[in-house]
């Protein structure tokens, strides 16, 4: 079964440590987003205030205080819950592998996007799960595809970035998530809503989450490292079912113990500050600019017959070239010009998506922007000619 190389991820992520490649290949935010004089401050009142407390170890679930705030905070996305139900995470990405813990054995089914989050891919496979791609269009998975791969192969989970989908930045609307619910009742498996871009928005309105249709079935992930700082490694999950939210506490006190109780205090006071929406609304201001920016530069550089749409949020542009165009076989010619992206094809779990590939606004200057831009259309289209 094809599957993405983890020493090519490794190799494109070996090139874009290069200081001279621009790259558009991580999803990574922007440095210059991090609030680094407002952490340290709140770094030093916590430790002042109660230092040996904060350095000691702490309870599984998280920080009360922190869970206490997290489920305030959701209620903007339509999640009603409360502090017992959420668990603290180290990033969301760790709800992945503490739900496949709990849930998959070796030859269990899990329902994917194709295409999808990269990590996930290897998360799921790390467990052995068989994955089943269903293909979707701008809205999401086709309800008729999803029922379809439902009922011939029963899966565990059902897995989805229900906003600003990484790679693709497309989101799904209202009914295509009532929907998904809705199926994932009727053939009774779980469902993972992975959200950790879903506050980066930049027009359109806000969606209720996809757990708002069922909160015991759906479990949702959250995360401060796209909106704060990915080095805190904070995360969460929503988690209504009381014997699921048991099973991933069991399997995360087996993994880590405890999410750091320093990096928890820091978040929890950035949130009861008040500090957090205005960060958001400045952040938002510089990413939409970025990515209006690099999408006029695909106007301009990018050779006809290559599409892309224009997402309303997250980081991502998601790039389909003309058929017979191999990103993969693209990608050493544009790191001799000195740029990086990644290809499409790394994103989809039984192959296909050779011609698409991944472009990262975020990390990059301005600057960055147009000249990347620039240099990938020049190498795009010597592979038309």
């Amino acid at each position: 079964m094809w599957h993405a190389s983890s020493n090519a991820i490794r190799e494109i992520l070996k090139v874009t440590e290069r200081p001279e490649v621009i790259s558009f290949a991580g999803g990574l935010p922007a440095p210059s987003s991090f609030p680094v004089e407002t952490i340290n401050r709140i770094a030093g009142e916590i430790l002042t205030e109660d230092g040996c407390r904060c350095l000691q170890y702490g309870t599984t679930e998280g920080y009360w205080p922190l869970r206490d705030a997290i489920a305030n905070w959701v209620k903007v996305k339509g999640i009603e819950t409360s502090p017992d139900q959420v668990l603290v995470l180290s990033g969301s990405q760790q709800g992945l592998d503490l739900m496949s813990k709990a849930f998959l054995d070796a030859g269990d089914r899990v329902i994917v996007e194709e295409p999808t989050y990269l990590a996930a891919i290897q998360i799921f496979r790390s467990y052995e799960a068989e994955l089943i791609p269903v293909k979707g269009d701008e809205q999401g998975y086709d309800p008729e595809a999803l029922e379809e791969a439902l009922k011939e192969h029963r899966p565990k989970l059902i897995y989805l970035i229900s906003t600003f989908h990484n790679p693709t930045g497309i989101t799904y609307p209202v009914e295509r998530r009532r929907k998904v619910a809705e199926l994932a009742a009727k053939y009774d498996c779980y469902v993972i809503e992975d959200d950790p871009y879903g506050d980066l928005r930049y027009s359109g309105e806000r969606v209720p989450a996809l757990q708002t249709f069922d909160p015991e079935r759906v479990v949702y992930l959250g995360s401060f490292s796209k909106i704060i700082a990915p080095g805190l490694r904070t995360g969460y999950a929503v988690v209504n079912n009381p014997e699921v939210r048991q099973k991933m506490v069991i399997g995360k006190q087996g993994a880590d113990v405890h999410t750091s109780n320093l990096s928890q205090r820091i978040v929890q006071r950035f949130l009861a500050q008040g500090l957090l929406p205005g960060h958001i609304e400045t952040i938002c201001q510089d990413y939409k600019a970025k990515r209006d920016l690099m999408l006029a530069g695909l106007e301009e550089h990018f050779p006809a017959g290559a599409k892309w749409v224009k997402p309303d949020g997250g980081l991502f542009l998601w790039v389909a070239l003309p058929e017979g165009i191999s990103a993969i076989d693209v990608f050493p010619r544009a790191v001799e010009e000195k740029v990086a992206f990644v290809p499409g094809a790394y994103f989809f779990a039984r192959g296909g998506g050779e011609n698409t590939l991944r472009l990262n606004f975020s990390n990059a200057s301005f600057e960055q922007l147009q000249t990347g831009c620039a240099r990938l259309g020049k190498v795009l289209k010597e592979f038309l000619d």
